[in-house]
């Protein structure tokens, strides 16, 4: 992301007031904020995904990942990666409204945006105490099990049975209103 584009995030347009947001972070600033907490004894969790379309699945799956520590690092797929991910048309959202969006959720304390398909490569610089994935996934198939347990943490599966998806949401916003109404 562009500092451009994060001093956008920083500010609020004149005459609005941004509630409690999140920091977002580069991959650098991150990991020398969780070395800083976890010098100070903090549990930190690191949660990752492309967040395209916020939905409750969403919100629960990181609600659940800050109840298993202090402090909770959200990794945000980049645009790029989200296209190599999810496909042509992906995303929807530009990463830097995503970044915002999450930002002002209260579980949420910190934004790193990523342009790798996995967070092993912030799993290798914040070195969280859990790495937290959403039910979709088991502990066995967590694309990034290996890394956490060589930075010394653990993986754990947080969230609500994976009832929703974006990919159900476009589908779903497709039937009701793909069609010209006349």
């Amino acid at each position: 992301m562009s500092l451009a584009a994060r001093d956008r995030l920083a500010r609020p347009p004149r005459g609005q007031v941004r509630a409690r947001a999140a920091a977002l972070l580069d991959p650098e600033e991150a990991a020398a904020l969780a070395a800083r907490l976890r010098a100070e004894g903090k549990r930190i969790v690191l949660a990752n995904g492309c967040f395209d379309l916020l939905h409750v699945g969403h919100v629960r799956y990181l609600a659940a990942a800050r109840q298993l520590g202090d402090v909770l690092f959200v990794g945000l797929n980049g645009d790029a990666s989200v296209g190599r991910l999810k496909g042509p048309g992906r995303p929807l959202v530009p990463a830097a409204e995503r970044a915002e969006i999450l930002a002002a959720l209260q579980c949420v304390d910190h934004v790193v945006l990523f342009d790798e398909e996995t967070a092993d490569d912030l799993v290798r610089r914040l070195r969280p105490h859990v790495h937290a994935k959403g039910t979709d996934y088991a502990l066995t198939t967590v694309p990034e099990r290996q890394t956490v347990r060589a930075a010394g943490g653990s993986v754990a599966i947080a969230g609500d049975p994976k009832t929703h998806a974006t990919r159900d949401l476009i589908r779903l916003v497709l039937e009701r209103f793909g069609k010209s109404r006349e």
